[in-house]
């Protein structure tokens, strides 16, 4: 590539990327997805339209699959672990063995509806047998879920992703369907020693970064973020599930307490932002729009089989031992979002020479389209009609280390939010643990050494001063008291999942 190129490529990019932000910015008031608009924007730039060539299915696996992580690592970075730590059996189950009896599901009603083969049904049933993380992080986002029933949507479709790519793998080959022994033993090879390496990662970068004080503070989100990108990299190189690894070790990550939380959190977004939107340009530039025509009516029916049949038939029979109200179960099967994923998924037929990968592709491409803008504009509605939704509720408190070298201290960032226990408590009133003290408040811009009679407001930015020791303590009594204000230790809340 020449320097000329180079601008020329650069300019490109930068275009895309603020008319993309502005057409999100416009569509956002009417409730249509993010994934729509960079997938329009794809289209507009394919050869179809502006005439920018690009039909490198095998590079759109490669550059979609590292997407994917940047997204999974994003995910798991944000998931907080008290919100999906008593969901994990449940969505693990939903993760695995959902995702098979969805497949299966799909593939018996392609099969006898549409007269596809049983490979050809399979690979399909498996291409859109996972939830997308980015979809479903994005919209529930503007839903106020139950904690458990967020937690256990955010947990599965963060691990499912991995379970439904090995199927894929296995189903697409052109040597033909693999033999149960082997799909069993591949999928469990893959998921345990993914999982294991992203723990492992996880927890070693951790303790790692606990104990190394970084010269400057933007080094923690690039020291965390290549750590997840590390999972990836180790678990692919070993043929176990780099996509599990990476969510799991940016649970792990996201999760420890490391300095500079709110920034790494910051640069997650942002990264996983641009991945989302590179992604779905990309795979909207692959799209030809006189093809995608004949591939509607497949992809209204296959879209309808596993939105009214898979999808439920999957939630009702995993869920079952964990005897969830039906309402919820009703919510869980409607938030099944399909998105970038099994667009993505849908390139790996071209690699591997199944027959149909073309007509494959571009029926999953219609039927995320479609399906995406019928399911995920009415969740929040849906919520409400299933009397799930719990206007009132109150974010966690966010609250970010700062090291203090000095003194052997941290400094402890959090900030009142609306409607919470801390907003109206006066300062003698917070009873931190001896040896934390709040330092300073910032308010409306302008900051200030609080006297102790001083009454938070919503908004209010604390400063708290703590060593290392008593710093989990007072965590819990800033989250006991956002939850259950002065009477927080009497009812027993204890800052606690």
């Amino acid at each position: 590539m020449t320097l000329p190129q180079l601008y020329l490529a650069l300019l490109i990019g930068c275009v895309t990327v603020l008319v993309s932000i502005a057409a999100i910015r416009a569509t956002h008031r009417l409730g249509l997805p993010a994934l729509l608009v960079f997938l329009g924007v794809g289209i507009l730039l394919g050869e179809g339209v502006v005439g920018i060539e690009f039909e490198d299915f095998e590079l759109a696996q490669v550059i979609g699959t590292f997407a994917l992580a940047l997204i999974l690592i994003e995910g798991g970075l944000s998931t907080r672990w008290n919100t999906i730590s008593a969901q994990l059996a449940p969505a693990s189950v939903l993760a695995t063995c959902g995702v098979v009896v969805s497949v299966l599901v799909t593939a018996v009603g392609t099969h006898y509806l549409l007269g596809f083969s049983w490979q050809f049904s399979l690979v399909i049933g498996a291409v859109i047998g996972s939830t997308d993380a980015a979809a479903v992080f994005s919209e529930l986002r503007g839903v106020g879920l139950p904690k458990r029933l967020s937690g256990l949507i955010e947990a599965e479709s963060g691990l499912n992703d991995a379970p439904a790519m090995i199927l894929v793998l296995a189903f697409a080959s052109a040597a033909g369907l693999p033999s149960a022994g082997n799909l069993i033993g591949t999928l469990i090879w893959q998921l345990a020693a993914g999982a294991s390496i992203g723990l492992a990662v996880g927890l070693a970068g951790a303790w790692l970064l606990r104990r190394l004080a970084l010269p400057v503070s933007g080094l923690y989100p690039l020291a965390v973020f290549s750590l997840g990108v590390a999972a990836f990299a180790a678990a692919g190189a070993l043929d176990a599930s780099g996509l599990i690894a990476a969510y799991l070790a940016a649970l792990v990550l996201g999760n420890s307490h490391l300095p500079h939380r709110a920034a790494t959190q910051s640069f997650a977004t942002g990264l996983g932002w641009i991945a989302q939107l590179g992604m779905f340009v990309m795979l909207g530039m692959l799209a030809s729009p006189a093809g995608l025509l004949d591939a509607v009516v497949p992809a209204l029916v296959i879209g309808a089989v596993l939105t009214l049949a898979a999808r439920p038939i999957s939630v009702a029979l995993c869920l079952l031992p964990f005897r969830r109200p039906w309402r919820e179960q009703v919510f869980v099967s409607w938030a099944g979002l399909r998105g970038a994923v099994p667009i993505v998924l849908a390139t790996i037929p071209h690699s591997t020479r199944l027959e149909g990968a073309q007509s494959l592709w571009e029926i999953v491409f219609i039927l995320v389209a479609v399906y995406t803008l019928l399911q995920g504009p009415p969740m929040a509605w849906l919520a409400r009609r299933l009397r799930l939704d719990d206007p009132g509720a109150v974010r966690e408190i966010d609250i970010e280390i700062a090291p203090l070298d000095a003194i052997d201290g941290e400094v402890l960032t959090a900030t009142v939010p609306k409607g919470s226990g801390l907003a109206g408590l006066r300062l003698f009133e917070l009873r931190l643990p001896e040896g934390s003290v709040i330092a300073a408040v910032v308010r409306e811009e302008r900051l200030f050494v609080p006297e102790v009679g001083e009454r938070l407001r919503s908004g209010d930015q604390l400063m708290v001063v703590t060593p290392p020791r008593l710093r989990e303590a007072t965590e819990q009594r800033l989250t006991a008291l956002m939850r259950a204000g002065r009477l927080a230790r009497w009812l027993g809340e204890n800052g606690r999942s």
